[in-house]
């Protein structure tokens, strides 16, 4: 298996299911609805909504990256936008990111994949790197993971 097929397959694991983590994002919010998404137990923690926010947000940042546009940060407005489109609507949104991203790694090389980036934050940045931290991404660990809501 090539370095490209196997970081497309943890990806989708990490996302659809069979991730070696545990759960998968889509596991973890099978059955949450809107008003569970934009519930605040904790005063300053972040709620589901705003979190699936941020994971399609640096989905959209990892494929800009990865066709060369990508910035060294984002400023916190683009980090953490206020507002979101409708619960339904920002599922469908984070499985569209989810499938643009998951395209485009099957579409480059595995050259391309060992080649550094632009510097991000004074560190010199792979694809292969940064597929690793969001592949190890535990969403058990997640304020909301089906764990910690039963």
């Amino acid at each position: 298996m090539s370095e490209l097929a196997r970081i497309a397959d943890q990806l989708q694991r990490a996302y659809r299911g069979e991730a070696w983590h545990g759960p998968s994002i889509r596991e973890v919010l099978d059955g949450v609805d809107a008003d569970a998404a934009s519930a605040r137990p904790v005063s300053n923690a972040h709620t589901i909504k705003e979190l699936v926010v941020h994971v399609v947000v640096w989905e959209q940042e990892a494929l800009a990256r990865l066709a060369g546009k990508g910035r060294d940060d984002l400023p916190p407005e683009e980090d953490w936008p206020a507002g979101a489109p409708a619960w339904a609507d920002l599922l469908d949104e984070l499985d569209a990111a989810h499938e643009r991203l998951t395209s485009a790694i099957y579409e480059c090389s595995d050259e391309g994949s060992m080649k550094p980036w632009p510097e991000v934050q004074g560190r010199s940045t792979t694809f292969s790197m940064v597929s690793s931290n969001i592949t190890s991404t535990t969403p058990d660990r997640w304020p909301f993971s089906r764990k910690r809501l039963q």
